[in-house]
């Protein structure tokens, strides 16, 4: 919970107050990356309105900055990006002081969390506005209604929610909008707040990484992905060219050598990563991107090495499970199945690209000895696509509900007797935090010997074939950790793997899954 020093406050409202500050919350404790999402909604008001970034991955103590501004009364927007998990430690508490401080505040929240949990966000009292998606009109055009007095055009911006006499309203849904057609990001403004090379850490691909976004959406339905409420299958991407310029304005100017994509699917477009491939030839700065096993697989052997030449090192993948019936399950869409998952990864080690496999276990089924059964399908599947690839990085979640209302799969879930939350302050319980990051599904299907059975032999897994991200992992470390789990990984003894875990700990062992690569 966050520590409130005692305010005398002490604020003179001034007329002509309208500034904007725009919040993002601490994610992680380490490794922290540009703020994307800020610096989108920057844009959309650049040399518009007055706005700050407050950024509470490189704050200290990101209330006092934030109670600083709106002391000097001339700040009224109070707005906030908040992504499911660590944020919401500060996005809630934040927003709820600020609204009892400062009355006059008009709050207003984006991001995923906002979007899927818009009902208990919005009734929370204190979150005025949901950009619900994509805000680059939709954030404006309400400054400019607000500030106008023109309260009777919001029904007609696109990509809002709000109340309205008591009834929660819900605008249309905007169609994306061509990315190149969009404002720069206003790195240099960001710059002055917070110095960029500070965003630029050190991670097994490079000793300048950076953290970039070059898409909005995925053109899939899966059932358990936060993504689907928001864009419906809808996706749109920047020009290679466009990307291209992007990158090279930071090597020229900060000397970056490695880039991690944090679209949600960076190789939709087969013609878009291939002419951004031919453009990275010889530049030296090696990336990752994520991306979708049947869509890659279409690539040809000359495409998936003309990526491996122009620094593709890794590929994040949703392999999800090997299982065909689960599969369908998901509503993972396109032409996946377990074959072709076995046949990719041999295709990865051909052309030496690490593929990021994740799988999400747990998943809800008629009866509790299918969901166990289920669960060790799918570990078997995991130790074969080892066997295939031992360099094939696995990330293991165990599943965490965030299907669409109206699926046949929420549904299931409801019948099953899960329910979210039913008010803000519950979302920051610890409980609630590991659900979030899926490391704790609070699933009533799901077992405790089955998310032991899960998490021992992650730990078996991990020590066996540790991440290649954590580039502290190596040498004597490396071989004891394969030493003291060979057994166990070879003959499926997972449980009680405390000399496992001790090592871990003792080494600080980072899960990519959890705070992204280990970064200095």
């Amino acid at each position: 919970m966050v520590d409130f020093y005692p305010l005398a406050v002490d604020v003179v409202v001034r007329f002509n107050m309208n500034k904007i500050l725009l919040f993002n919350p601490r994610s992680a404790n380490a490794k922290h990356r540009i703020p994307n999402s800020i610096l989108q909604v920057g844009a959309s008001i650049h040399e518009k309105y007055n706005y700050v970034f407050v950024d509470g991955n490189l704050e200290n103590d990101p209330w006092q900055t934030i109670i600083s501004y709106f002391k000097t009364g001339d700040f009224k927007y109070f707005c906030v990006t908040v992504m499911p998990g660590p944020q919401l430690k500060q996005a809630i508490p934040f927003t709820r002081k600020i609204k009892e401080l400062f009355p006059y505040t008009t709050t207003i929240w984006g991001g995923y969390f906002a979007s899927n949990q818009y009902k208990v966000s919005i009734n929370s009292g204190y979150v005025d506005y949901i950009i619900n998606g994509p805000g680059d009109i939709a954030f404006p055009s309400l400054i400019k209604a607000l500030e106008n007095d023109q309260n009777d055009t919001l029904h007609q911006i696109k990509n809002l929610i709000f109340k309205e006499n008591k009834q929660l309203i819900k605008t249309a849904t905007e169609a994306l909008l061509d990315q190149d057609t969009l404002p720069n990001l206003p790195y240099d403004y960001l710059n002055s707040f917070y110095p960029l090379k500070n965003y630029l850490s050190k991670t097994f691909m490079g000793n300048k990484t950076l953290a970039y976004h070059s898409s909005m959406g995925c053109p899939f339905t899966c059932s358990f992905c936060a993504v689907v409420p928001i864009y419906n299958a809808r996706w749109k991407g920047k020009s290679a060219q466009n990307i291209f310029n992007d990158i090279m304005y930071f090597k020229d100017n900060y000397g970056i050598d490695a880039i991690e994509f944090h679209d949600n699917n960076f190789f939709t477009s087969r013609k878009r990563v291939v002419e951004f491939s031919k453009l990275m030839l010889n530049q030296g700065i090696q990336w990752w991107g994520e991306g979708r096993i049947d869509t890659i697989n279409k690539y040809s052997d000359e495409d998936l090495l003309l990526m491996q030449k122009a620094g593709c090192k890794m590929i994040f993948l949703g392999a999800e499970t090997g299982n065909d019936e689960v599969l369908k399950q998901m509503n993972k869409g396109g032409t996946q199945t377990g074959s072709m998952i076995k046949e990719f990864v041999a295709r990865m080690k051909r052309v030496d690209i690490i593929p990021e496999l994740s799988f999400v276990l747990g998943m809800p089924a008629e009866t509790e000895t299918k969901v166990y059964e289920q669960i060790l399908w799918d570990i078997n599947f995991i130790k074969e696509i080892k066997t295939i690839n031992p360099n094939a990085e696995i990330i293991i979640y165990l599943y965490s509900p965030v299907p669409t209302e109206g699926s046949e799969l929420y549904q299931q879930i409801i019948d099953a007797g899960f329910s979210f939350p039913k008010n803000l302050e519950e979302w920051i319980a610890p409980s609630w935090e590991k659900f979030d990051l899926r490391k704790n599904p609070l699933t009533p299907w799901l077992k405790p010997y089955m998310i032991d059975t899960i998490k021992n032999f992650e730990t078996v897994l991990n020590g066996y074939y540790p991440t290649a991200s954590d580039f502290r992992i190596k040498g004597y470390k490396k071989q004891l950790l394969k030493l003291v789990s060979g057994y166990r990984f070879k003959y499926g003894f997972y449980k009680f793997p405390y000399e496992i875990k001790a090592l871990h700990k003792l080494w600080k062992y980072r899960q990519p899954e959890i705070e992204g690569f280990y970064s200095e």
